[in-house]
């Protein structure tokens, strides 16, 4: 069923996770053409009705970010995995991803500011930030924390972790000894809320999704405004 359909309608079914746990243990062209009416019942199209129910929910959020339901070209992202420079030819991705980007000019789409849906057995999160940036976008960033001590200080103290690739020293131009230089060395910057398979497919995903955003509202505007765009 579709996220929101009626009051009380779980976004998605158990099909949703049988047929990711299935597609992982075959994942081959030929598998996935006998079952692809699956994966349109099952995942894409509850996917897409559910990134038109957090259409509203996301622009009560911040009206400078996009839920697109299009099955093409819009928040969903492809199922086909790119493998033109990966040892693992698998065909198929085994898990089912969103990404709500900021719609301002020069916002990079995926590697800009942004909240992400990840759907995945056993491995469901959702959240926002910023997730393998542009260097000039991740120097801004760097340059804000260390420009903003007290601002960036109010984020870490939320308690929540902040995720993502690490370099292993701080980079040039900043000082060893800095405050936040474990946080200088930071190659991504993004909050995010774990759901059990259980949560996925309860009726209250779509505010639970919602709140996880939420959350990671502070550290999103902060990256918003380190490259000059509005929240």
């Amino acid at each position: 069923m579709a996220a929101r359909t009626a009051a009380g309608t779980a976004p998605f079914g158990p099909g949703l996770f049988k047929f990711l746990k299935e597609l992982k243990a075959h994942n081959d062209r030929e598998w996935f053409q006998v079952h692809k009416a699956r994966y349109e019942a099952d995942a894409r199209n509850p996917l897409l009705t559910f990134i038109g129910a957090f259409a509203p929910e996301l622009h009560r959020i911040s009206k400078h970010f996009v839920a697109d339901p299009r099955p093409v070209g819009g928040s969903m992202f492809r199922l086909h995995r790119d493998t033109r420079f990966s040892k693992d030819k698998s065909p198929y991705k085994t898990h089912l991803g969103a990404h709500f980007p900021h719609r301002g000019e020069g916002a990079e789409g995926v590697h800009g500011p942004g909240f992400y849906l990840h759907l995945e057995p056993g491995g469901s999160f959702a959240g926002g930030g910023l997730w393998h940036p542009e260097p000039a976008t991740l120097r801004m960033v760097r340059e804000a924390i260390a420009a903003q001590p007290k601002a960036w200080k109010a984020i870490r103290d939320s308690g929540q972790e902040i995720l993502g690739d690490t370099l292993k020293r701080v980079p040039q131009g900043f000082p060893p000894d800095h405050p936040w230089a474990e946080d200088l060395k930071r190659k991504d910057f993004y909050f995010g809320t774990d759901f059990t398979d259980a949560e996925v497919l309860s009726p209250d995903f779509l505010e639970r999704v919602t709140a996880a955003c939420r959350q990671a509202v502070p550290l999103v505007k902060f990256i918003c405004g380190a490259v000059e765009l509005p929240f």
